[in-house]
């Protein structure tokens, strides 16, 4: 039997910048970013008091939702449930037409649904055990949103969450590419959501001390691989994909965006928190992904970061590129990270970053690392500072390293028949 392809057919995203694959790239390339004073709460009594917000969201945007079903959703459901719909009318399918039986859905996310935990404690301390919602449980649920996509176009396939902390989308789509290498789905939708902007999560982060605090320039203060960089940005949103087996898509005539090639993971085992400062798990997972691709260094042209704009996490990304990589990471190699435009998805990113990733391939430009105006002295990798890069690229690695020390790498490359 020859072996099994799989291939990226549908893309949809909801993020700060966006609610639109379309305007998200067109707002990367023109470096615009979706950080700014946060909305949904009085932010005044935290020491980070910017984020990327999903402006004015209300619920779900489709004719496929009913309003009632929407509001039995937390927000970090809505929103994957919203760009699972745009993927699958960017893909074409018609799940009347296909074997529901061999459609997959594997969703990740770092929290799941915080701001239902956060509102029903709420409510149960001011009116009692009795009045807290008998949706709590199915809405703050780690595993919501995967269910409801499944349930909206009655898809009976393997279905599950991934729930690695900030590599939770890349972990959800490399399981989704393994399912289907092993002949157990034709279909997959897959990737990532978060909602945890929230009071509890806000104050969460902030006492981590994780969080920029330049309270006063939003939108200059992710600034991944910069000397000045002082946290990441809480952000929210969702990115998901539809892949496809290659003779499936082909049979239907699908427009075929790229061929996902590899898929890497490892774990650092070194601090719950903070990533082994020598990049140790993120050489192995970055590895791992290259032997799974059976591919050189060398045929990577591009690496999506993780890149948060945190003082540890990036310079361990740059010593694992570089000692991964060796002279090319200083050479032909280019790199970015759009967190510096996006903020940090948590357990959306990855999806989110795959989309980044399919685009440059696809259109021949980079998205730049905004802001990154002073380079860290260890910082010395070509990061495609300040603004889009045009060139060509065939093959791009994302990276997404995550809180107890998950690592994940995805590798994408452009299809050839």
């Amino acid at each position: 039997m020859a072996e099994r392809r799989v291939v990226l057919t549908g893309l949809g995203t909801v993020n700060p910048l966006t609610r639109s694959v379309a305007g998200f790239w067109d707002s990367l390339l023109a470096c615009k970013t979706g950080i700014s004073r946060i909305e949904r709460f009085d932010p005044t009594p935290y020491t980070s008091q910017i984020g990327g917000e999903v402006k004015k969201w209300d619920r779900v945007v489709s004719d496929l939702v009913a309003s009632k079903e929407s509001k039995r959703m937390d927000r970090y459901a809505q929103f994957a449930v919203q760009a699972a719909t745009e993927a699958v009318a960017d893909s074409g399918l018609d799940f009347d037409r296909e074997d529901v039986n061999r459609c997959a859905v594997i969703v990740g996310t770092g929290i799941g649904g915080l701001q239902e935990l956060e509102t029903q404690h709420c409510r149960m301390l001011s009116k009692g055990p009795s009045r807290v919602s008998p949706f709590t449980v199915p809405k703050l649920m780690g595993n919501a949103a995967s269910g409801h996509i499944a349930i909206l176009w009655g898809l009976h396939g393997v279905n599950f969450a991934v729930v690695t902390a900030c590599a939770s989308a890349s972990n959800a789509i490399g399981e989704a590419y393994k399912v289907m290498i092993r002949d157990e789905a034709d279909i997959a939708i897959t990737g990532g959501s978060e909602a945890a902007l929230t009071t509890i999560g806000l104050a969460s982060f902030c006492s981590l001390k994780a969080l920029s605090t330049r309270n006063d320039e939003p939108q200059r203060a992710s600034r991944p691989f910069d000397k000045d960089r002082d946290g990441f940005l809480l952000s929210e949103g969702a990115g998901i994909i539809v892949l496809e087996e290659l003779q499936h898509a082909k049979a239907r005539g699908a427009e075929i965006y790229a061929e996902l090639v590899g898929y890497g993971a490892s774990c650092d085992g070194y601090h719950i928190t903070a990533p082994d400062p020598e990049g140790n798990g993120a050489i192995l997972a970055m590895r791992r992904c290259i032997e799974d691709a059976r591919a050189d260094i060398s045929d990577v042209d591009y690496i999506n970061a993780h890149g948060t704009s945190t003082q540890l996490g990036d310079i361990a990304e740059v010593r694992a590129v570089k000692r991964l990589f060796g002279h090319y990471a200083t050479g032909d190699l280019l790199v970015s990270s759009t967190k510096s435009a996006t903020g940090h998805l948590l357990g959306a990113s990855g999806g989110v970053e795959v989309i980044v990733s399919v685009l440059v391939i696809r259109n021949g430009v980079i998205p730049p690392t905004l802001n990154l105006e002073n380079p860290d002295d260890e910082c010395d990798l070509d990061f495609c500072a300040l603004q889009p890069r045009e060139t060509t690229v065939n093959t791009v690695m994302s990276n997404s390293f995550g809180f107890g020390g998950h690592n994940a790498c995805l590798m994408i490359r452009k299809f050839e028949g």
